[in-house]
Parts: structure tokens; sequence; C-alpha cells
């Protein structure tokens, strides 16, 4: 039995989740945080120094996720990191602190298949396309950019190569900005719009032909509590950092 603390667990995914381990017979649900809930322990030290767990699950924000995964690793506890905002040096970070405590983390920047399946089908274009740009939408209240779904697609296309860019950004006419962001080598549109949820494209382009991939969530949680459940199950048989849910689809999954 797979025990699990859920930082986040009052929240618009973190809810699902915990009632997805309590319906499992195979994990168990042992502790919660959410710090405006008197029901749930205020924050992650404390629950974990109160209760026995194997895996955290963090689904909380920006702010929080860093101290959350620390707390966790430095108990040697394992973590599903299910929160945006850390960037590729926080990551390095975790990842030493991680092998050090010899337990796993598998980070996602957005549990759902069709976003894993997007990670594992990007990669392959980008050994046989030169040039792609990503774009980024999201609601107009989300306060980080790029999601971090669009932020692990950058990341994972840098495994591959770098893109072409025809005109180097510091060779603009105008507002430099207009290009969007450097994230990884590719250039990152973000969109805040009502509307959106998280939709992540990633266009590939040659002399005559183009090439789009794309991930659209919709208005409930229902896509991500599947993946994180496997994420779960997975992290005790992990050591180190892990990015990505494509990285446990299966066999065949990138290596």
């Amino acid at each position: 039995m797979i025990r699990v603390c859920i930082a986040g667990i009052t929240g618009w995914t973190g809810a699902p989740v915990a009632a997805a381990v309590r319906a499992a017979d195979d994990v168990e649900l042992v502790a919660g945080v959410a710090r405006t809930d008197p029901a749930h322990f205020s924050s992650v030290a404390e629950a974990l120094d109160a209760v026995d767990a194997d895996v955290l699950v963090d689904f909380t924000h920006a702010s929080a996720v860093g101290p959350n995964v620390r707390a966790a690793l430095e108990r040697g506890v394992g973590v599903v990191v299910g929160s945006s905002g850390l960037d590729a040096e926080e990551y390095d970070a975790i990842d030493a602190l991680a092998r050090e405590r010899g337990v796993g983390v598998l980070a996602a920047g957005n549990f759902s298949l069709s976003a894993a399946l997007v990670l594992r089908f990007a990669t392959e274009a980008a050994r046989h396309f030169e040039t792609w740009e990503v774009i980024d939408y999201a609601s107009a209240g989300k306060q980080d950019a790029p999601s971090g779904t669009a932020q692990e697609l950058a990341e994972r296309l840098a495994t591959v190569r770098q893109p072409v860019l025809r005109v180097p950004v510091e060779d603009v006419v105008g507002a430099r900005e207009a290009r969007g962001a450097s994230v990884a080598g590719t250039q990152v549109h973000s969109l805040r719009l009502p509307g959106f949820v998280v939709s992540t494209e990633v266009v590939f382009a040659s002399g005559g032909e183009r090439l789009t991939l794309r991930h659209d969530a919709g208005p409930t949680p229902d896509p991500y509590v599947a993946g994180t459940l496997l994420a779960i199950r997975a992290v005790p048989g992990l050591v180190g950092l892990t990015r990505g849910l494509d990285r446990i689809l299966g066999d065949d999954a990138a290596a």
C-alpha cells in the first residue's frame, strides 16, 4: 500500500485526486495540506512530521511548490509535482537532493494523456523539422507564464536539438518582445484570455509544409486524475527526477 499526502487537497485538481486515492485499493490517503482549511494540515512539513507517507502529491501554487518538494525530500518522501513554477535550475537541485536521499520525483507540466502524447510526438517531430515555435494558452487569471505544460514541452524539445531562427531575436526590427520568450531555445508565446483552461500548441515547419500538435484541456480536472494515479504508483520505483508523464507510459516511452 502506497501512503499518500496531498498538498492542495481542497483545490481544483487536488480534491478529485484525493477522491480517486480514497477509492483505489492499492494507495491510501494519509494526510492532506490546505493552508486555509482547519480540517487539514497547514504545511507539508507539519503533515509529513505527523504521518508516515511514501509520496507527496503537490497541486498547490508556483510560490509554494519548491519549498514543499524540498520538505518532502528532506524527509525521504517521494514526490509527484503537478504545480508549475519551477525552472530548469530548480529541477536540477531537486534531482540532486532526490538522489542524495534515494527517492524519486515525477514532475509533469500536465498529467493528462493527451499532453503526455504531445510531448512524445513532438520529440519525434523535432528530429525531422528544424524550425518550431510554441503557443501557450491559459485562463486570464493564470499568473505564471509560460504554463508548466509549455515549459516542459520546450525543455523536452531542447533534448533533441535547438530550432533554427531565420531572424535571430536580437535582429528583430521593432519590439523584440513580440517574438515571445526564449525557453530552452524555443520561442514561446503565452496568451492569457478568458475561456481557456490550458491549451498548448507546437507548430513545426519546413519549406513547404507545417505540422501542428495541440493539447486542449476541458473545463474539468478529470483528465489529470488517472495520470496522477499512474505517477503515484510509479514514484516508489524511481530515484532522482523524472520529467514528463510520457516517461512512464509503457515500455517504449522516450528515454
